[in-house]
């Protein structure tokens, strides 16, 4: 199965996905990316564009797209594959994604509190003008959000309140998704 978490910046994806991939054994998909690395991220996920190129020419990518200034793919290997992973997903990007993966399953993540998830986005210490693009970027979402079509998209819709209780209420809905 293919999961997808979905929501605003500082909702709790990656925390979350780091729960799923720890309690239920799914295997997270490996975001390649050109932008330079951060402090601890695995600098395997991080390509030029003539790289992703390359990998690309030779069919290995199954999905490449552009956001926040920056290009991002995904590996055919395991995209495609039929065991368990888990990954971030762009909502805007859930239009292709359906036709990419038509069994894909989603999982839009709201915040209990908005202002609960621009205060963990100020948490990551970001400069002064990327902190305010996402800022910006969190309430584009959150208005883009409104519309039906859109939407109707997900699969599954999770609010999460940063507690123990949340991550376990998600850790059952999808063992139950799972089922």
């Amino acid at each position: 199965m293919l999961l997808a978490l979905v929501g605003i910046t500082g909702v709790g994806k990656s925390f979350l996905c780091d729960k799923i991939c720890e309690k239920l054994n799914f295997k997270k998909v490996n975001t390649i990316r050109t932008r330079k690395p951060r402090a601890g991220e695995n600098v395997n996920n991080f390509k030029t564009i003539s790289e992703l190129d390359e990998l690309e020419k030779q069919g290995e990518i199954a999905y490449r797209f552009k956001v926040f200034g920056g290009e991002y793919a995904y590996l055919s290997s395991e995209i495609q594959s039929n065991e368990n992973w888990i990954f971030e997903m762009h909502y805007t990007t859930i239009f292709d994604w359906k036709n990419i993966r038509p069994d894909i399953k989603t999982i839009y993540i709201f915040p209990k509190s908005v202002e609960m998830a621009k205060q963990k986005l100020h948490e990551r210490g970001l400069s002064a003008e990327k902190e305010t693009e996402r800022f910006n970027e969190i309430d584009e979402h959150i208005e883009a959000m409104k519309n039906e079509n859109l939407k109707n998209q997900f699969d599954y819709f999770f609010y999460n309140d940063y507690t123990d209780d949340s991550v376990e209420k998600l850790i059952n809905l999808v063992k139950k998704i799972i089922e």
